[in-house]
């Protein structure tokens, strides 16, 4: 996308109701906390974080597909460090472990040169493959499969599943006439983000009844079925602003795209849980590290990318 050209009015609208929404959560921010103390006391750090996001994210979008892939390697590159940081490695596997570091490179080199089956293949194919016979060749048979499974989870969740956003940037402009390519990644980083806020907002205004408090216990029935309805009534409005879907399939992917930004967050919490920590760092204050802010997109981000590839996009 051209800097300088005019934004295409969905876009355009978009950036506007994302910067409306972010003033009305720092005025509540101001408020809430004041009208019941205590409750409300994490949403400060969280509004401040989210201009940072917002910023951030909002700028690369405008650059360009090329600003954009950069900056989304180095998302992958942060989530994946704080995931491999977190979870149990051994210095022995140090060279395992630049391998899958290689494949942040690799990965986003097919998203550049825009080569589709390049980029469906290194990640779970040929990087799998790979950090096998390296485990392999160095003699590490101990802790051999738990090893792999570990490096593989991270790379396809902070490396692959990532990567499908920042690939959508290279849909042809014909195809999406509605907002571009900027767009369709807005749009999915939106309601993705959306569905997270909106949980949290009826979790807290509502919630009463836990769904797993052994692994996230702050999840109420309440705020994730009040989080699913509202994402998926704002993403079958939206969508035909932002994307090339017809209503049908459409009303398909907001169904179930919250409910995946949902199984993303809790599997998150899960992995936490079983690694003995709360966040996977203090990157984000109010929110944690990149990994936690993220995981819900680790799951969205394929499922919209391949159903609109299915239903309206020739390119993948």
């Amino acid at each position: 996308m051209n800097p300088f050209a005019p934004l295409p009015a969905p876009l355009g609208a978009g950036f506007a109701g994302l910067l409306l929404l972010l003033l009305a959560g720092s005025l509540a921010a101001v408020i809430l906390p004041r009208v019941q103390p205590g409750r409300w006391s994490d949403l400060g750090p969280r509004m401040r974080s989210w201009w940072l996001i917002c910023g951030v994210i909002g700028g690369a979008l405008l650059a360009g597909w090329q600003a954009f892939t950069i900056v989304f390697a180095l998302v992958s590159f942060v989530a994946l460090r704080e995931f491999l940081t977190l979870a149990p490695t051994r210095r022995e596997d140090r060279l395992v472990v630049l391998v899958v570091y290689a494949s942040i490179l690799i990965s986003y080199w097919a998203i550049w040169i825009d080569n589709y089956a390049y980029f469906l293949v290194i990640v779970p194919i040929y990087v799998f493959v790979g950090t096998a016979v390296m485990m392999t060749l160095l003699g590490r048979t101990d802790g051999f499969l738990a090893t792999i499974g570990v490096m593989h989870w991270g790379v396809i969740v902070c490396v692959y599943n990532l990567g499908h956003v920042a690939f959508l940037m290279r849909t042809p402009a014909a195809e999406v006439p509605q907002a571009g390519a900027a767009g369709l990644v807005f749009f999915l980083i939106f309601i993705t983000q959306f569905n997270d806020v909106a949980q949290y907002v009826w979790g807290k205004a509502l919630g009463r009844h836990k769904i797993i408090p052994t692994v996230s216990p702050n999840k109420t029935w309440e705020g994730a079925i009040g989080g699913f309805v509202t994402t998926a009534i704002v993403f079958v409005v939206l969508a035909p602003f932002f994307t090339p879907l017809a209503f049908w399939p459409s009303v398909l992917i907001g169904a179930v795209l919250p409910v995946l930004g949902f199984f993303g967050d809790i599997t998150m919490s899960a992995i936490k849980r079983d690694l003995g920590v709360k966040d996977t760092s203090l990157f984000l204050p109010g929110h944690g590290g990149v990994l936690d802010r993220l995981d819900s997109l680790m799951f969205t981000a394929p499922w919209y990318f391949h159903m609109l590839a299915i239903f309206a996009l020739e390119r993948f």
